[in-house]
């Protein structure tokens, strides 16, 4: 369950404010909402899919230590990446012959390749070695948070400006970065 609940809050605050919320807020403009939530959907489930089972097989080759000592460090670094607003890129509604639900899910695999929540999930799986928590957690904190730009498009941009959405989830990744080490160093 600290799996589970552990990515859930960290990839749900990392997403508030994320591109994908804007490419899911364009993608409702144009799409039936059904389309969009079905290939938002799809498309999170595949890519978290990948960086979970990549980060799972990276943790069974490390030691725990090293382990909680690397995932410190990369969520430092994605705390860091997140308050100078890395990923904050506008991105643009295609037409596609694939028709929304594919047109959605591919968007959405393209554009969390290489995300910030992509690597959280795998260093999560690879840190707690649980990839089913931990793959159930991200895809609902994506669902969920994605489903926000969703449901409430412009409404989340008046209400949570991406760039105090963006505040807060550097300050949760740097402080799991800051946990980890410290909780390295006390058992030394």
């Amino acid at each position: 369950m600290d799996a589970f609940l552990a990515t859930f809050v960290m990839i749900f605050l990392a997403e508030l404010g994320d591109k994908t919320q804007l490419i899911v807020m364009a993608f409702a403009a144009k799409y039936r909402w059904r389309q969009v939530l079905a290939g938002m959907t799809l498309g999170i489930f595949a890519v978290h899919a990948l960086a979970v089972g990549v980060g799972s097989f990276v943790g069974e080759l490390l030691s725990p230590e090293r382990m909680t000592l690397i995932a410190s460090l990369l969520f430092l670094y994605f705390g860091y990446w997140t308050l100078r607003g890395g990923d904050e890129a506008e991105e643009t509604v295609a037409d596609s012959c694939y028709g929304p639900v594919l047109t959605v899910a591919t968007s959405f695999f393209v554009g969390e390749m290489g995300d910030k929540t992509q690597f959280a999930a795998m260093t999560l799986a690879a840190q707690w070695q649980a990839w089913l928590p931990v793959l159930a957690g991200a895809v609902l904190a994506m669902v969920l948070a994605d489903g926000l730009g969703l449901v409430a498009g412009s409404c989340l941009k008046r209400f949570l400006a991406p760039r105090r959405m963006r505040l807060l989830s550097g300050v949760i990744f740097l402080a799991f970065g800051a946990a980890g080490l410290a909780q390295l160093f006390a058992a030394r």
